[in-house]
């Protein structure tokens, strides 16, 4: 038998031979760019999308208002225990509102949410139908769970509606599960189709996750599912406040019933300390703005638009309808080369490999932000529109 270091290191030999071997990055932050290796570029690379986690003046503003006593960096305890600071109900309840829904509960992160919730709420003899491009969070809470599962085609209705028709008899619930705005290829579920699915069933449940809509999408930045008019018909609408809402953790958003239940059934939540109370009153802060902010909503969109255009004028496949702007290559080591490419030329954008994307779709992946200045956004484009293109 091989010692056990020696198959790890021939493991990350193969990766290496693959072009995926990934490894930790080392870049200071500095608002918007990133500092590496003594360069300053331009940070594409992250889901601060409204630009607030580097806003420093919104920063000072929250800070300008803390107590001693409001400044609580550690929980101490699982929220079951000691752990359920005020802070935590503040910001269920205004999550509740906001979404004019019975309840909300609070996370330490959206992978405990997906991980957590889906285990809790199936059994033998249920059923999870899910997209076949979910995250990897909730394929992970798919196979926690006890229930059976199946992917459906990707965004496909028809498949879908074909496995309900043969499978809803047998199953004593179903839940459907999607992403709202998927986080590899930015392509857009078709929210209302689904809808309008599940309610030709009365055992089926609707799973949306929402963490790249969240804070984006919709007249106050609820996401698709506002943008769709169709929240009340979402069961369990998961977002994150660690990504357009500059914070961390996540939340869902469901009847008060179910809330209830996942309190004493999900294992992340119980097991777990709970976040620091001083990330949750910063989430309440941001969570406070987020409806004013359809400037920067707007603002992302363009530039969004703009460079989709850009891509599909040059004839590159661009699948996406949102912020996030996939630049498929295909190979993993040519992504490489071409991220790194771009990072000499100012633009700091990593190359996303198997197993995160399939075989043999390995891509740059642009996750763009409000807060990109005019010139700044010319100057990338003029890279992928024009001959400086990494490649040609």
């Amino acid at each position: 038998m091989k010692d056990l270091y020696t198959h790890i290191q021939s493991a990350l030999d193969s990766l290496a031979a693959e072009g995926n071997l990934r490894s930790l990055s080392h870049a200071l932050p500095e608002g918007r760019y990133l500092l590496a290796q003594g360069q300053r570029m331009l940070n594409l690379s992250s889901n601060d999308y409204l630009g607030l986690a580097a806003d420093l003046e919104l920063r000072a503003r929250f800070l300008a208002e803390l107590t001693t006593d409001d400044f609580m960096p550690s929980s101490s305890s699982s929220r079951l225990l000691t752990g359920n600071h005020p802070a935590f109900d503040e910001l269920e309840v205004a999550l509740a509102r906001l979404y004019d829904a019975e309840a909300a509960l609070v996370f330490n992160s959206g992978y405990d949410a997906n991980t957590g919730i889906l285990p809790a709420i199936v059994d033998t003899g249920d059923l999870i139908l899910a997209d076949k491009l979910v995250h990897a969070s909730l394929i992970d809470g798919m196979r926690l769970s006890r229930a059976q599962w199946f992917r459906f085609k990707h965004n496909n209705l028809k498949h879908l509606e074909h496995l309900l028709q043969k499978l809803a008899p047998s199953y004593r619930h179903i839940v459907i599960v999607t992403e709202s705005i998927f986080s590899m290829d930015g392509d857009e579920a078709p929210l209302n189709g689904l809808v309008e699915l599940k309610r030709l069933y009365p055992n089926v449940l609707l799973y949306v996750d929402e963490a790249h809509a969240f804070g984006l999408r919709g007249r106050r930045g609820l996401g698709c599912c506002e943008e769709q008019g169709c929240i009340g018909d979402v069961d369990f609408l998961v977002g994150t406040l660690g990504k357009a809402a500059a914070s961390a953790g996540a939340f869902v958003v469901c009847r008060r019933v179910a809330r209830d239940y996942l309190v004493n059934r999900v294992r992340p939540f119980i097991f777990t300390t709970a976040l620091p109370p001083i990330i949750a009153r910063w989430s309440r802060y941001v969570l406070n703005l987020l409806p004013e902010m359809g400037e920067r909503r707007q603002r992302l969109a363009e530039l969004s638009r703009r460079l989709r255009r850009v891509l599909r004028e040059q004839r590159m496949k661009c699948p996406s309808g949102s912020h996030i702007i996939p630049l498929i290559v295909g190979d993993s080591a040519e992504a490489v080369r071409r991220a790194e490419e771009m990072q000499r030329r100012g633009y700091y954008v990593r190359a996303v490999r198997p197993p995160t994307v399939p075989e043999g779709t390995a891509r740059l992946r642009f996750s763009l932000r409000a807060d990109l200045a005019d010139e700044e956004m010319e100057g990338l484009i003029n890279i992928l529109a024009g001959h400086e293109m990494p490649g040609k």
